[in-house]
């Protein structure tokens, strides 16, 4: 994280559910009656009115110790939801999401997310970088390059919960000063597996 990245402010937790918040299997039920892919302004809406108790994330807290482990939550032909698990110093390959927007919401840590952009001749740079806090709600619309992760100098894990839509399919994976672009297939995303 440079000097100059941004630090993002939690979002204000009430531990009172709120008309605007809604549990787990609330959000679940809205996602269930979708009749369209959403936009990434509703998958941000979606992530910021959620508030999840111990309860609705211990059935996907499991971490692993080589990466970190992705839990479908839900999926459908509009959306997928997820919960991720992060211990110190795991973190995701340079990424896109290769058609798809996606938000995420920081359940417990600190994440750290680092934008990239292409130059004229397709070679990746790095852009940006912000940190955010539990409670924190990013988005990545198309294309967006970016990679997140839980600083190694956190100390602690960090559990996020991802909106995507449509759902991933494959996803492009990069190197800065490269133009060189990878491949992850849905087979490669299956309960527990990371990239």
């Amino acid at each position: 994280m440079s000097a100059n990245a941004t630090v993002m402010p939690p979002a204000p937790v009430d531990s009172e559910q709120t008309p605007q918040s809604r549990s787990l299997a609330a959000l679940v039920d809205e996602l269930r009656g979708l009749a369209a892919v959403p936009s990434l302004e509703k998958l941000d809406s979606l992530l910021e009115g959620v508030q999840l108790s111990e309860e609705d994330l211990r059935p996907y807290r499991s971490f692993k110790a080589g990466n970190y482990a992705r839990h479908r939550v839900f999926r459908n032909a509009h959306v997928e939801l997820l919960v991720l698990c992060w211990r110190p110093g795991q973190r995701t390959p340079i990424h896109d999401h290769n058609g798809s927007h996606g938000a995420v919401r920081v359940c417990e840590g600190v994440m750290w997310e680092t934008i990239f952009e292409q130059d004229a001749q397709s070679q990746l740079r790095y852009k940006s970088a912000r940190q955010w806090l539990t409670g924190g709600v990013t988005g990545a619309e198309v294309p967006d390059i970016h990679q997140l992760g839980n600083p190694d100098v956190s100390g602690q894990d960090m559990v996020t919960l991802h909106l995507y839509a449509p759902p991933l399919g494959v996803l492009n994976t990069y190197k800065v000063g490269s133009a060189e672009v990878g491949r992850y297939s849905l087979d490669q995303f299956i309960d527990g597996a990371g990239i």
